[in-house]
């Protein structure tokens, strides 16, 4: 930090805010009757006002990011290649679809931020028809964007309303080319941000772009050895209110689709504890071993119906199990982790408020037990200061 000025760095999350400089770092619980502007600057205002615009950092992830569909052609590519773009932009994808099979899909009732249609190299074209705009027609959606073969760009222009043309995320030698796409959500992610009447407010303390809090939290991996005593291949989960991110290292995974970071991560957005605890409790009852694991635990599943701090800790758990099943063989999902090869497990966000490691560890336990049938025990990392964000913000 010699020779830079002092920065301060603020997290928007959708429970706490977080401010730190280089020597401290307080936490507050926000006050949702207030403007998150306002609540900021009464709680914290003497020590924003100590820093110009332009030193002043902001990460959020209290506008839930975006949602959005993916329709491709192939499961190979297309599919593959996009939702590895959405996932590392920080985008949440309700779910993709293939383009053969489109008539075979429902049609989601909530508004979809974003649809990304990909199919095809640029040699090839004529790969849509009816069908694709039939669907679309019965969705509601702000933004939808194209990214195949450009011989089907200007069929897209035609059948599609207000859609937006980039160029082919798949070259002629079917690698994957994700600058434009990236950039293009990334910019989403911004107007969406600007969109919201209390998050935009917190451009009146910094010239900055106020970034998501997932993408912050990645930027610190390469560095949380400085801070945290972790063994590779480690995963990250933060756990918060509103969303479950997971960060991992590349060498879990066999496909390294977008090389440029050294980790990816995955937004689950509808596996929060208190925004989308609902989300979370019809996932809890849908996996054939949440009763089991409930049992284990010593409750019933009466404590979904419970508003206590012993429910907030039991969802909280729960929390853990389903997105480590979500990222093994147990369930076909987008990517499968080689969990077994895990050796360091970090906790960070809300989770770290309301679970000490004991009560994380017959989480881990029960997964690799029932779910593996592997004694393996990964170490587990509490970031309870939770400070690990501020690694990727001070560079």
């Amino acid at each position: 930090m010699s020779g830079q000025a002092e920065k301060l760095l603020i997290d928007v999350g959708s429970t706490y805010f977080k401010i730190a400089s280089k020597d401290s770092i307080e936490q507050h619980f926000r006050d949702f009757n207030r403007d998150i502007y306002e609540d900021l600057m009464n709680k914290c205002g003497d020590t924003v006002s100590r820093y110009t615009k332009d030193n002043v950092y902001i990460c959020s992830s209290a506008n839930g990011g975006l949602s959005t569909l993916i329709i491709g052609v192939s499961n190979t590519f297309s599919l593959k290649y996009a939702t590895n773009i959405a996932f590392n932009s920080g985008i949440n994808i309700i779910d993709t679809i293939l383009f053969q099979n489109i008539e075979d899909y429902s049609v989601p009732g909530d508004l979809i931020d974003v649809v990304i249609i990909v199919g095809g190299v640029n040699t090839h074209g004529q790969l849509f028809d009816q069908g694709l705009y039939g669907y679309l027609a019965k969705l509601n959606y702000s933004n939808v964007v194209f990214v195949g073969s450009e011989q089907d760009a200007q069929q897209m222009r035609d059948n599609i309303d207000n859609v937006v043309v980039l160029p082919n995320i798949i070259d002629d030698k079917l690698h994957i080319v994700e600058e434009h796409l990236k950039q293009y959500l990334t910019n989403l992610y911004q107007q969406d941000i600007e969109g919201k009447q209390d998050i935009k407010h917190l451009y009146d303390i910094t010239s900055n772009q106020i970034f998501s809090t997932p993408y912050v939290v990645n930027r610190a991996l390469p560095n949380i050895e400085s801070r945290f005593s972790v063994a590779d291949p480690f995963i990250l989960l933060d756990i918060g209110g509103a969303t479950t991110d997971i960060h991992y290292s590349k060498d879990l995974v066999d496909d390294n689709l977008v090389t440029e970071n050294e980790y990816d991560r995955l937004v689950f957005k509808r596996l929060g504890v208190y925004k989308s605890k609902q989300s979370l409790i019809l996932a809890a009852q849908a996996n054939e071993f949440v009763y089991e694991l409930l049992m284990h635990l010593k409750v019933t599943e009466h404590i979904f119906n419970e508003q206590s701090e012993k429910a907030t800790k039991v969802l909280m758990q729960l929390a853990i199990f389903l997105v480590l099943c979500k990222m093994s063989h147990y369930r076909q999902s987008y990517i499968n982790l080689k969990l077994l090869a895990i050796n360091s497990i970090v906790f960070t966000g809300g989770i770290t408020k309301v679970l000490n490691e004991e009560d994380i560890e017959i989480i881990i336990e029960f997964f690799y037990q029932k779910i593996l049938s592997s004694g393996h025990k990964p170490t587990v990392v509490l970031d309870s200061n939770y400070d690990v964000w501020t690694l990727g913000s001070f560079v």
